[in-house]
């Protein structure tokens, strides 16, 4: 009190007076820092009608398609904006420049995956690594399936599968169809597209990474399909828990009770094909699936806190599963557009009688030819992403993304349907023109580097089975349009009600009649 005193004292009143206007000055200074960085650390505009508790969830619960919701709100709020998700910061980004710098710039920033229940009690807790977060352990076995199987000299070794496969299930229809003509029932000769599509890319994928082939008990089959479309239906749908964890306990949706069950069906399944595996261990230099190249390679090591039948299991089941429904989808939707744009059909139908002929079934040396194929193909992406908000990502650092900052822990959704449906990119662009990939937007790829088309994702993290798939839809597509005439079953057009999931499917049946355009020699040729 006494030093107080004698600070305010007269004797000392100059000295006063100039501490008081050194510290005003420090505040000044300190207070013009603190506006200036307040400019850089302006966060995104974030989109009113936010309720307490579950912040924009109610937004997203209806019978409209949230990229759709999600869509329009980028018309109100702009190419970026923020929502609350429950507790959970959510960046939603609707344009290719702002995504080019989210996956550029700030790649390694939105580097990780944002923790979910789904891949929790589905996943391993996480480990299949195309959900698991930023780390050794997502490296480590990203490159390990890269190299034993979606490398480009993995790819061409395994044509041979994605062929035989394809030409077994035309096979199977040219017979369906025969045996339907010969009781003169040719025109009931249907055929569900999203189940032909979904066989031929199961079997694929099956034998190439477990080594097993669907032919036998068609009940077990139906069984590991259900369990395959339950596993993405529920890993794309909104729960509760997600979002306000400290609800988890309650299970208020009944998600994760779903969940628990989906999870014991795939570890059934894939820990029977890994017993198996052990049991019938190859030698080395043989013909190896990819267990058996997992089990050679992780061995009975712990990577990243995770013993190696968890690592295998995980990784095998995240191959098929990515494998699978996302060519499935995309194929039938491919196949929808084609049947209600039938000028585009039978575009299609002419390059390739005219490269193939029609005495044989297409082989994998022509397909470097059919440039309206691919563009076809690309368009069916750009329209119908098999992901249309793209997988999650989450951010592991501070960043700036089109001016605003973005703290650590904020979780990334591009819309990718909005981004891809830009009038300033694609003219006409809710209409199906696979004619803009030959001429206008001939250079644009899918393989991330053309931030205006990114069905596959961008980045560190982009789907490492890019060119896998996109062999696997050229071959089929190609062979089904040359090998059959295709209807459908009522001869009207296609509906294209969507149905959500992690991955977006047509919600109805696509039923059409296929009826051979070719000889019976050709679909006899092995």
């Amino acid at each position: 009190m006494d030093v107080m005193n004698n600070l305010f004292s007269l004797s000392t009143l100059p000295f006063t007076i100039c501490i008081l206007l050194l510290l005003f000055v420090l505040f000044s200074l300190r207070r013009s820092n603190i506006t200036t960085g307040a400019a850089s650390m302006t966060p995104p505009p974030e989109a009113a009608g936010a309720w307490p508790l579950i912040g924009h969830l109610h937004l997203l619960g209806g019978s409209q398609q949230p990229y759709i919701t999600l869509g329009n709100l980028a018309d109100k709020y702009g190419a970026i904006f923020t929502v609350r998700l429950g507790v959970h910061r959510t960046l939603v980004v609707s344009s290719w420049e702002i995504a080019r710098q989210c996956f550029t710039v700030n790649d390694k920033a939105f580097a990780s995956r944002p923790k979910s229940i789904a891949f929790e009690i589905m996943g391993y807790n996480s480990s299949m690594f195309g959900m698991s977060p930023y780390g050794s352990y997502w490296r480590t076995l990203r490159k390990i399936a890269t190299v034993h199987v979606l490398s480009a000299q993995r790819i061409d070794m395994l044509k041979h599968v994605m062929e035989s496969e394809v030409k077994k299930a035309m096979k199977d229809s040219y017979s369906f169809w025969l045996r339907m003509k010969n009781d003169g029932n040719s025109e009931r000769a249907i055929t569900e597209m999203k189940k032909w599509f979904g066989d031929i890319a199961m079997n694929v994928m099956c034998r190439t990474v477990t080594g097993k082939v669907f032919d036998g008990d068609e009940e077990e089959n139906q069984r590991i399909r259900k369990s395959f479309r339950d596993f993405f239906d529920l890993s794309g749908s909104f729960v509760i828990s997600d979002m306000l964890r400290f609800f988890r306990w309650l299970d208020l949706d009944g998600k994760q009770k779903q969940m628990k069950k989906t999870a014991k069906e795939l570890d059934d399944f894939v820990q029977v094909w890994l017993d198996q595996h052990k049991r019938n261990k190859k030698p080395a230099g043989t013909k190896l699936d990819f267990m058996d190249v997992l089990l050679s390679t992780v061995d009975d090591q712990d990577i990243d806190g995770r013993d190696a039948d968890t690592t295998i299991k995980a990784t095998c089941l995240a191959l098929i599963l990515a494998g699978t429904d996302t060519t499935a989808a995309t194929l039938t939707w491919s196949v929808s557009l084609l049947l209600n744009n039938p000028e585009v059909l039978n575009k299609a139908i002419q390059e390739l009688d005219t490269q193939i002929g029609m005495e044989n079934m297409a082989i994998e040396s022509d397909f470097a030819k059919f440039e309206y194929l691919k563009a076809i193909i690309k368009e069916t992406l750009r329209l119908y992403p098999a992901a249309p908000l793209d997988v999650p990502h989450e951010s592991i650092e501070d960043c700036t993304v089109g001016g605003y900052h973005v703290p650590a822990g904020t979780r990334l959704i591009t819309n990718l349907s909005k981004l891809q449906r830009d009038p300033m990119l694609y003219s006409d662009p809710h209409e199906f023109r696979p004619e803009r990939f030959l001429t206008t937007n001939k250079d644009v790829d899918v393989k991330g580097q053309h931030f205006e088309l990114i069905p596959f994702g961008a980045g560190r993290r982009i789907c490492p089975g890019i060119s896998f798939s996109l062999q696997l839809m050229q071959i089929t597509l190609a062979t089904l349009l040359h090998g059959f005439d295709i209807v459908t079953k009522d001869g009207g057009p296609v509906d294209m009600v969507e149905q959500s999931g992690l991955t977006t499917i047509k919600a109805s049946p696509l039923e059409v009649i296929l009826t051979p355009r070719l000889s019976t020699e050709a679909f006899s040729q092995n």
